[in-house]
C-alpha cells in the first residue's frame, strides 16, 4: 500500500518569498504582534503607466480596506463550535520595496492585538474590502511568544469580500495529516475543502470562484455554427472515454443541450480557478496575446507565399527558407501597438514588422547545419526513433510477422505482410528467429491506432497510410530501418482487411525516391501521434483530473498536497487555452495534424488502453520491451537511448526523494488507512 501511494505521488510529479520583519511589543491588553505582509496589487499587472498604477494600488489597499485576523490553533471558542478563537482585525501599513522582492511585490506591516489566553495562531482570516483583487504572497510573524517565527505561505488571489460567501482562510506553513490537525483548526480545514468543491456555486463560474470540479470534454464543438463543427463528447462513455477537465459552468448550446457553449475564439478568458492562472510574468501570456493579434494577418501571408498549393509546401526549398529567410509579413497595425506594450526583448523581436524584417525565422536544426540533406539518411531516420520528436513509441518486436489487435470481425485481416525475405539480408547474418531471440528486432507501429480512421481521414484533403516500421538493433546500439509497410483499408470495405505494400531501403533511382516517401509517411504519422497522444493526451489531459482531485480532497496543509501542488503549476490554464484555440473544432490541431476533425475522437479511442499503473517509467520501458528487469534495476536493450537513460536517472532520484518524504508521514499501511483525506477519497482521486 505504501508503494502504491509513493507510485501515485511520483506519477503526479511531472515540473520567493520577500524579506520579512517583525517583533513583539508589550501591550496593556496582552501583546502587540507585529508581522509583515508581501503582496501584489492588481494594478501592477497593467501595461501602461506601470509605476503610477502601482503606487495608486498600494494606497488603495491601506487603512481599513484590507484586514487580517489571526485564528488560534490551540484554543477553541465554545461559542463558535470550538473553532479556533479569532482575534480582532488588523490593517496594513506600507513599508515600501526591498531589493530582494520580486518585480511588482510590495511590503506592508501589520500589527495584531493578541491576548495570551488565545494561544498560538495557526491560521489567518483575510478580508478584502477594496474594490479590486490583489495577490497575497506571505504573512510572517517573528518571535511569537513561546513559538518563534510563524510563516504563512498564501500565494493566492484575494477578491473583494462581496464576491465570497465565506471567509478567506490561510493556514500557517505547517504540515498536518488530517488526524494530527489541531482540533481548533479542523473545522477551518474541512470548510476550505468544501468551498473548493463549489457545492453551493451554480451557473457559469466567474474569475473569483475558487471551484475545482469535473466536466466532460463537451466544449470542443460548435454545433450552433453548423454540422461541420459538431464533435462528439469525450468522457463518460465506453465509446469515447477521456480524462475529466475543469468545470466552467457555461450554458449549453441551442442545437445540442449536451454540448457546452464556447467563448468567442479570440476570447482567452476561459474559466480556471484564479490561482491556476498564469503568473503575470509568464512569457506564455504575452505569446498568447501576440498570437491572438497576428492570427488574422498571418494566414493570408502564408497563402500568398505558398501560392501554388496554399495548404502545403511545394518544394524542400520552401521548407528550408523558413530556417534561412523566415516569412515576410506585411504591416499589421495591431502588431505595432502590441510590440510597444510588451517588455520582453525576445517577443519584441518575434513581432518585428518593419520593412525588410521577416517573421518566423526558425533556428536551423543541428542535423542540417552542415549538410542540408543529412535528414534523408537511414541512420538519421533510425536515430529519431530514440532521440527525435517522439521516443516513446518504438518497442521490441515479439512476433514475426507483426500481428494486429484489431477486431477481425470488423476489420478483417490486419496482420502484417512483411516477410523474412524482405528483411533477412539486412540482419548481419542472423535469421529472423535469431534476431527475435537476441532482442534485435524493433518496431514503430502506427497501424492499429490509425487504421480505424483511415477511410474517414483520407476522404478529406489529408492523405495518409497506416504504417509499420521494422528496425534492427546494430552492434553500435543504433537502429537500422529494415522495412516500411504502408496499409490502406480494402476498397470493398474495411471488413475485408488491409491492402498493404512493403518497401525496403534503397539509395538511388526510383526505388530510392519511393523509400524516401515511405519514410516521410512514417515521419508524418510519428509527429501527429506525438502531438495528439504522447504530448496532449498522455501529458496534459491525464494530469488535469489529479490537479482537480488534489484541490478538492487534500487540504493545503496535507503533506501530499504540498508535495504535488508545485508540479501542477499552469496545467489547468494551458489546458483551458488548448480547448479554446488548439484542440477545438476547426482549431490549430485539426488544421495542422493529419487526423483533422477526427483528432480528438481518435485520441479518446486510444485512451481506452491507458492504464495508470503502467505509467511509471520503469514499467513503461519494460512494457515496450526496450528494457528488461535485472536484479533490483533495469537493463536497457538499447544503450544509446537518451530518453530512457536520462529519464531513469531522473526517475530514480524522484522516487528516492518521494519515498523518503512519504515515510516521514506514513510509517505503515495503517497510517495510510487512517488518512481520511487521502485513503477514504481514493476513488475520487481517479
Amino acid at each position: 500500500m505504501f508503494g502504491n501511494i509513493v507510485g501515485g505521488v511520483v506519477g503526479g510529479v511531472v515540473g520567493g518569498v520577500g524579506d520579512v520583519v517583525g517583533g513583539i511589543l508589550g501591550g496593556s491588553k496582552g501583546v502587540q504582534v507585529k508581522g509583515t505582509v508581501v503582496l501584489m496589487p492588481k494594478n501592477v499587472l497593467d501595461f501602461n503607466d506601470l509605476a503610477g498604477n502601482v503606487i495608486d494600488g498600494l494606497f488603495d489597499i491601506l487603512g481599513q480596506n484590507v484586514t487580517f485576523q489571526l485564528v488560534s490553533a490551540t484554543v477553541g471558542d465554545p461559542n463558535n463550535g470550538n473553532r479556533g478563537v479569532v482575534g480582532s482585525p488588523a490593517s496594513l501599513q506600507y513599508l515600501g520595496r526591498l531589493p530582494s522582492l520580486a518585480a511588482g511585490e510590495s511590503r506592508f506591516s501589520v500589527t495584531f492585538q493578541w491576548e495570551e489566553n488565545k494561544g498560538i495562531p495557526g491560521a489567518v482570516i483575510v478580508k478584502n474590502k477594496h474594490a479590486t483583487q490583489f495577490f497575497l504572497k506571505t504573512l510572517t510573524l517573528d518571535n511569537f511568544p513561546g513559538k518563534g517565527r510563524i510563516h504563512f505561505v498564501c500565494n493566492s488571489w484575494v477578491y473583494p469580500a462581496s464576491k465570497y460567501k465565506y471567509d478567506r482562510v490561510f493556514f500557517a506553513n505547517t504540515t498536518y495529516l488530517p488526524g494530527d490537525t489541531p482540533a481548533p483548526l479542523k473545522p477551518y480545514r474541512q470548510d476550505e475543502l468544501l468551498n473548493l468543491r463549489g457545492q453551493d456555486v451554480t451557473g457559469e463560474l466567474k474569475e473569483w470562484d475558487r471551484v475545482y470540479d469535473y466536466a466532460y470534454y463537451n466544449d470542443l464543438g460548435s454545433p450552433d455554427q453548423g454540422a461541420n463543427l459538431v464533435r462528439p463528447i469525450l468522457g463518460g462513455s465506453a465509446e469515447y472515454p477521456y480524462p475529466r477537465r475543469g468545470k466552467t459552468g457555461r450554458a449549453p448550446t441551442k442545437t445540442d443541450p449536451k454540448t457546452e457553449s464556447r467563448l468567442p475564439l479570440l476570447n482567452l478568458n476561459i474559466y480556471v480557478p484564479r490561482d491556476e492562472r498564469f503568473g503575470h510574468l509568464k512569457m506564455g501570456d504575452f505569446l498568447t496575446y501576440a498570437i491572438k493579434a497576428i492570427s488574422t494577418g498571418l494566414l493570408p501571408t502564408l497563402q500568398a507565399i505558398f501560392d501554388i498549393t496554399p495548404n502545403e509546401f511545394d518544394s524542400f526549398e520552401e521548407v528550408l527558407s523558413l530556417y534561412e529567410n523566415g516569412l515576410p509579413v506585411p504591416q499589421i497595425p495591431l502588431l505595432d501597438e502590441l510590440r510597444q506594450r510588451i517588455p520582453f526583448e525576445m517577443i519584441r523581436e518575434l513581432l518585428r514588422t518593419e520593412k525588410g524584417q521577416n517573421f518566423l525565422k526558425l533556428p536551423k536544426p543541428h542535423v542540417i547545419q552542415v549538410d542540408k540533406n543529412a535528414w534523408r539518411t537511414d541512420e538519421e531516420f533510425g536515430r529519431e526513433m530514440l532521440a527525435g520528436v517522439d521516443p516513446l513509441i518504438v518497442s521490441r518486436l515479439d512476433n514475426f510477422p507483426p500481428i494486429s489487435q484489431l477486431d477481425s470481425n470488423k476489420y478483417g485481416n490486419q496482420h502484417s505482410t512483411i516477410t523474412a525475405t524482405h528483411i533477412e539480408h539486412n540482419l548481419e547474418g542472423l535469421t529472423v528467429d535469431e534476431a527475435l531471440r537476441s532482442y534485435r528486432l524493433f518496431i514503430l507501429d502506427h497501424h492499429d491506432a490509425l487504421m480505424p480512421y483511415l477511410g474517414r481521414i483520407n476522404s478529406g484533403s489529408n492523405k495518409i497510410y497506416a504504417t509499420r516500421t521494422l528496425l534492427f538493433l546494430k552492434e553500435d546500439s543504433t537502429l537500422k530501418p529494415l522495412a516500411i509497410e504502408l496499409s490502406l483499408p480494402h476498397p470493398d470495405g474495411e471488413q475485408f482487411g488491409a491492402v498493404s505494400k512493403v518497401y525496403t531501403p534503397a539509395e538511388t533511382g526510383v526505388e530510392g525516391s519511393i523509400w524516401q516517401l515511405a519514410k516521410a509517411y512514417v515521419g508524418v504519422n510519428d509527429s501527429g501521434v506525438h502531438q495528439l497522444i504522447s504530448h496532449w493526451l498522455n501529458t496534459h489531459a491525464v494530469l488535469e483530473p489529479f490537479v482537480i482531485a488534489t484541490n478538492r480532497h487534500l487540504s493545503v496543509v496535507h503533506p501530499i498536497s504540498k508535495l504535488l501542488t508545485p508540479h501542477y503549476r499552469d496545467t489547468m490554464n494551458i489546458n483551458a487555452l488548448a480547448r479554446q484555440t488548439l484542440i477545438n473544432a476547426g482549431g490549430i490541431l485539426e488544421t495542422t495534424v493529419f487526423p483533422g476533425k477526427y483528432a480528438m475522437e481518435m485520441s479518446a479511442v486510444i485512451y481506452r488502453n491507458w492504464n495508470f499503473v503502467e505509467q511509471a517509467l520503469p514499467t513503461e520501458l519494460i512494457k515496450r520491451g526496450v528494457a528488461v528487469q535485472e536484479g533490483d534495476g533495469l537493463r536497457l536493450l538499447i544503450k544509446d537511448y537518451p530518453y530512457a537513460v536520462d529519464g531513469l536517472a531522473i526517475w530514480n532520484a524522484i522516487h528516492t526523494w518521494v519515498t523518503e518524504y512519504c515515510s516521514i508521514y506514513y510509517p505503515s499501511d495503517d497510517a495510510v488507512k487512517a488518512d481520511t483525506e487521502l485513503y477514504l477519497n481514493r476513488w475520487a482521486m481517479e
